[in-house]
């Protein structure tokens, strides 16, 4: 085989390779838009958080909207997401969101985020489902 026909080759199996994975991002780029909501337990108080999640040339953008906690659209400092692994992290509160995004059977849509909420030392599961708009 020759040089030349090998890096052909191996050029081909990496487009035909990346077409699969690149329509599974963009269908998971999609369905994570929009906000996500759940409940969250600190201490003895019981109430409940959303993020909304823009796309941004960077990358993804998150905003945090807790009454509980009487906040109202803080903007997250970095958001990121590693396969299936999502990871918000909001400086001015000590606060990092650490989540494993569930697809349903077809794989083609998130169905539910399973996180924990890391704040102060302290570390609340929690768990995220899409919505319209946040119910608070």
């Amino acid at each position: 085989m020759s040089m030349k026909f090998t890096t052909r080759l191996l050029v081909l199996f990496a487009v035909l390779s990346a077409g699969p994975f690149a329509a599974w991002a963009q269908e998971t780029r999609d369905s994570l838009l929009g906000s996500w909501e759940g409940g969250l337990t600190l201490g003895r108080d019981e109430m409940s958080l959303a993020f909304t999640f823009t796309e941004q040339p960077e990358g993804y953008a998150a905003a945090l909207i807790s009454g509980g906690l009487g906040i109202y659209g803080m903007p997250a400092d970095s958001v990121s997401l590693d396969g299936r692994r999502l990871t918000i992290r909001i400086a001015r509160l000590d606060l990092e969101f650490t989540g494993t995004i569930r697809f349903d059977e077809s794989g083609e849509k998130i169905l539910r985020i399973d996180g924990d909420w890391f704040q102060y030392s302290e570390m609340v599961p929690v768990v995220l489902l899409p919505v319209d708009s946040p119910s608070f």
